[in-house]
């Protein structure tokens, strides 16, 4: 997979990321669960594809040149990602976020050379305006003509970056996926991974994932939740109907008992998202039953985390 080679620069550490069979997390006859560890990215987290994949596809299409800046809205993963690309690029990088986010993704965002803005939220938790709000003061921000406005939630460049992830699961896994399931945030995760699965297993189960506080892809209204990256109050303009087989709405608490046990149990420290999708992917090995295979993503590190509660009990 090319991890051995000497690289060019930081930006050749993204990708080729290792997957994992959870040993302890799985009752016996159930089906296997491989998770792939995103956390092993350059900044912790999946959005790394993402990030690399806006920049290049725009600096391709001539929308993005040296000198220009770029300007986005994010919860922090996001905005980390870019920083890291756009600090190894040489853009500058205004970003927008909130009071509502981990600090830690905050502090690594500025670490990183990002322009920070806060748009305060006084319930310090996503509610159904927060995004809206955070959009709008961004394209404010990318009214100059030297700016490039990355706009993340409409930009089908990251479906791109995150084909990548489909693609390294089929070469590692080298067996039939029977189920795929994963958080829906922008949804360019589990658009670009249910892309290259289901044309090389147009079986496979894809299963959109969503905080049961907020379930506004199931058809409930939009509410507030505490998992950061997902969630978003409304249902994301790239997620296809096409490419998905069902939508679970997942407990929040269900998913931070699952990221604790992930640590203490196999070993791997992650966030809420990543507990989210594991607790669904557990669920679908217990539906599946032995000699199945359902893969998922652990999405970033809980490093991320540790100024939070969730790992305080």
């Amino acid at each position: 997979m090319g991890r051995n080679e000497v690289k060019r620069d930081a930006l050749g550490a993204i990708g080729n990321t290792p997957v994992v069979r959870l040993q302890k997390l799985v009752p016996p006859g159930c089906a296997e669960v491989l998770v792939k560890l995103e956390l092993t990215n350059p900044t912790g987290s999946y959005k790394d594809r993402m990030a690399l994949a806006m920049i290049e596809e725009a600096e391709k299409r001539g929308d993005l040149r040296p000198g220009m800046t770029v300007v986005e809205y994010t919860g922090g993963s996001t905005g980390s990602s870019l920083a890291f690309v756009c600090a190894v690029k040489g853009y500058r990088f205004r970003v927008v976020s909130s009071n509502a986010f981990a600090v830690e993704k905050r502090r690594t965002m500025e670490a990183l050379g990002a322009e920070l803005e806060l748009v305060y939220e006084p319930t310090g938790v996503t509610t159904p305006d927060l995004i809206p709000r955070m959009m709008a003061r961004a394209a404010e921000l990318s009214e100059p003509s030297d700016c490039y406005f990355t706009n993340q939630i409409h930009n089908a460049d990251i479906i791109t970056g995150y084909r990548k992830i489909g693609l390294e699961l089929l070469q590692q896994v080298q067996r039939p996926i029977d189920a795929y399931c994963g958080c829906v945030g922008t949804a360019g995760t589990l658009m670009g991974v249910a892309t290259e699965l289901k044309a090389a297993h147009p079986a496979v189960r894809i299963v959109a994932l969503e905080p049961a506080s907020t379930a506004v892809i199931s058809g409930q209204p939009a509410g507030s939740h505490d998992v950061e990256g997902i969630g978003i109050g409304m249902i994301p303009p790239l997620l296809d109907a096409g490419l998905y087989d069902e939508v679970r709405a997942i407990e929040e608490s269900d998913a931070r008992h699952m990221a604790r046990r992930l640590a203490r149990e196999e070993g791997i420290f992650a966030g809420t998202s990543s507990g989210m999708n594991v607790a669904a992917a557990v669920e679908l090995a217990k539906e599946l039953g032995e000699g199945k295979t359902v893969t998922t993503v652990v999405v970033d590190t809980g490093l991320k985390y540790l100024d939070s509660d969730l790992f305080h009990n």
